[in-house]
């Protein structure tokens, strides 16, 4: 009887490992794209939740969570780019879940040091898990294809030349939709360095900064407060720079409301209406676009200094709330009101100084919400435009002939910048812009002024506008 040839033992089938840091990176990412979720909002309680259920998750996981998470959606276009270079079928065939897979693989590939074999196998090990054995076999495929070069050998493949089409090689290589490159180097209005300098930083993870409050707790305190990590803001008096990050929610002085997290641009342009020359009276102050309060709680600390009034306006309920929050515990009088700022309820001259920080596309914060620069569209600023006139227009009925009005924006694009100031200045006439740039001492290249346009790249700040205006009749 001849003898059988034997069967090779087959491989015991293995559960597929939880990757805590993984798995909390991928679920952010779902419910960024999936409830349209903003990632600064969505990662805190994920964190949470990781530190309460897994004993050995430590501040490094945490560390390694975030940077997968806000890398992958910073360089999300890059990524995609090089993703449809890998695979067979149109991108928008490929189930998001998927995607958003191969994009966190893609990202510690090609923009973090992880090892190459690390990065492969824990993405397929969360393949596994959050899409089953088939749909890992297709993501281990393109990402042992996209290990194959480095990023700077993909951008070569995958961009266009700049000669040829400038705007979709910026657009590639430092991962923002050509829309927006194209509003940003008009807003710069500058060569090829200025730009590319200025997507850079868009794509860096920015400083936590802090503000302390007048009259609560000054700069030194709170820079002693925070210890070693800590220093002095490049401009705002009241600014002060975690070195490495940190948790600023679990200091003292942020969590009793004394100081609180606030970019040092938003500082500048409160600090600069604050100290704006004034004709007459200083009594009454009001912040017509108040949510969720920074800009209010640092402008009612000034006021309070001077024995001046700040009011307070909100139109959504909820961000009232989070201007009461704010202001809570300030050293002079206060009103928190919900209403309209384009339909008030006070008397019109009704105050001294008036700041409107309007709505807007927020392409100045794109550091921050890495996601909203693939969220927005041209046809956006189109609603904004409106409601951004109308705001204006308002604060400069409810401040008093002399008085001033700070116009703010967290975008550079124009349309919601000087195209706004000039259009409102040559339709209701009796005002006069005043040159903001002496009211931000010892800050760099703010142009030709009378407004002022910070930015990311020059300055260490989001992209504010400010534009300051006198009612003259």
């Amino acid at each position: 009887m001849s003898e059988q040839p034997r069967r090779r033992p087959s491989t015991p089938y293995r559960r597929p490992r939880k990757d805590p840091v993984r798995m909390l990176a991928f679920e952010a990412l779902r419910a960024v794209d999936e409830r349209d979720a903003y990632a600064n909002l969505v990662l805190p309680p994920l964190l949470r939740k990781a530190r309460e259920n897994n004993e050995g998750f430590e501040a490094r996981d945490a560390a390694l969570a975030t940077e997968l998470v806000y890398g992958t959606l910073r360089r999300q276009g890059t990524y995609d780019a090089v993703i449809a270079a890998c695979v067979d079928r149109p991108l928008r065939e490929v189930d998001p879940p998927v995607l958003d897979v191969l994009s966190l693989g893609a990202h510690q590939l090609l923009g973090t040091r992880i090892p190459t074999h690390a990065a492969v196998s824990a993405s397929v090990e969360l393949a596994r898990v959050v899409l089953g054995d088939g749909r890992a076999k297709f993501v281990n495929a393109v990402l042992r294809r996209i290990a194959q070069r480095d990023l700077d050998g993909w951008l070569e493949e995958v961009a266009p030349p700049y000669e040829e089409d400038a705007e979709d090689h910026l657009a590639v290589v430092h991962s923002h939709p050509r829309w927006v490159v194209s509003a940003l180097w008009d807003a710069l209005g500058g060569g090829r360095a200025g730009i590319e300098d200025l997507l850079e930083a868009d794509n860096e993870r920015p400083e936590v900064t802090l503000v302390a409050r007048p009259g609560r707790i000054g700069q030194d305190e709170l820079l002693a407060a925070v210890g070693e990590e800590a220093l002095p803001g490049r401009w705002s008096p009241y600014a002060v720079r975690l070195a490495e990050g940190g948790e600023p929610g679990a200091l003292a002085a942020v969590a009793e409301g004394r100081a609180g997290v606030q970019d040092e641009g938003s500082q500048l342009v409160a600090v600069a209406l604050a100290n704006a020359p004034l004709e007459g009276p200083d009594r009454r102050w009001l912040d017509g676009c108040a949510g969720p309060g920074g800009k209010a709680a640092l402008l009612g600390a000034l006021a309070a200094r001077r024995g001046a009034r700040l009011v307070a306006a909100e139109k959504q309920p909820h961000r009232a709330r989070l201007v009461e929050r704010a202001l809570s515990g300030n050293p002079g009088p206060y009103q928190v009101i919900t209403t309209d700022g384009t339909r008030p309820p006070w008397v019109p001259g009704s105050f001294d100084r008036v700041l409107v920080d309007v709505p807007c596309s927020g392409l100045g914060a794109l550091r921050r919400r890495p996601e909203a620069r693939w969220r927005r569209r041209p046809e956006d600023l189109e609603g904004f435009a409106p409601l951004q006139r109308a705001l204006l227009t308002e604060a400069l009925a409810s401040v008093r002939v002399g008085g001033v009005v700070g116009y703010a924006t967290c975008s550079p694009h124009l349309a919601e910048t000087r195209a706004v100031v000039d259009d409102v200045l040559k339709r209701t006439g009796g005002a006069e812009l005043l040159d903001a740039r002496p009211l931000m001492p010892g800050v760099p290249a703010l142009g030709d002024g009378p407004d002022v346009q910070l930015w990311p790249h020059l300055h260490g700040t989001d992209a504010m506008y400010l534009a300051l205006l006198r009612r003259t009749g």
